[in-house]
């Protein structure tokens, strides 16, 4: 049976207010990250991340975590390159706790899923956090914020410059 977290809140579909804009989509649906080879990379997001992963082609697989949005991985070989450290995917778990102990197991495991790179756990933009970058030089941020669920505060604030 699939863990239910009860942070996330039961209904995740949100009005939508793009009546003057020239395309109008329902939701924002997926996105795509490039990997270097797929079994490996496949394996990092279910065994490393705890995403739900399924494969539909020889060089794709969907990942989802939680919601109605998924992430396509397509396998693009060695004409893999470097994002910046600001295109990252953030995690969110429930507890600072949560964020130290999955920094600890980072570390540690970093070998076996050949990490590149794993920042200290910080306060910083609201969150306490830590990032990491992966095999396919993808960044990672697993969070907590303290206010439950980021996206519901960010867009109750509105503009603030």
């Amino acid at each position: 049976m699939a863990q239910i977290i009860p942070q996330i809140p039961e209904i995740t579909r949100i009005p939508v207010n793009n009546q003057d804009s020239v395309i109008k989509p329902y939701v924002l649906g997926h996105g795509t990250l490039a990997c270097r080879d797929i079994n490996e990379t496949r394996a990092f997001y279910k065994e490393f991340l705890g995403l739900e992963t399924v494969r539909h082609g020889p060089r794709s697989f969907a990942v989802r975590l939680g919601m109605k949005f998924h992430i396509f991985s397509v396998e693009i070989g060695d004409e893999i390159e470097p994002v910046p450290f600001l295109n990252h995917w953030g995690l969110d778990v429930t507890s600072k706790e949560e964020v130290d102990a999955a920094y600890e197991k980072t570390v540690a495991l970093k070998e076996k899923y050949k990490i590149r790179q794993i920042t200290e756990p910080a306060l910083q933009h609201g969150v306490y956090s830590f990032y990491l970058e992966d095999m396919d030089y993808n960044w990672w941020e697993v969070q907590y914020y303290e206010g439950n669920f980021q996206d519901d505060d960010l867009f109750d604030f509105g503009d603030l410059f």
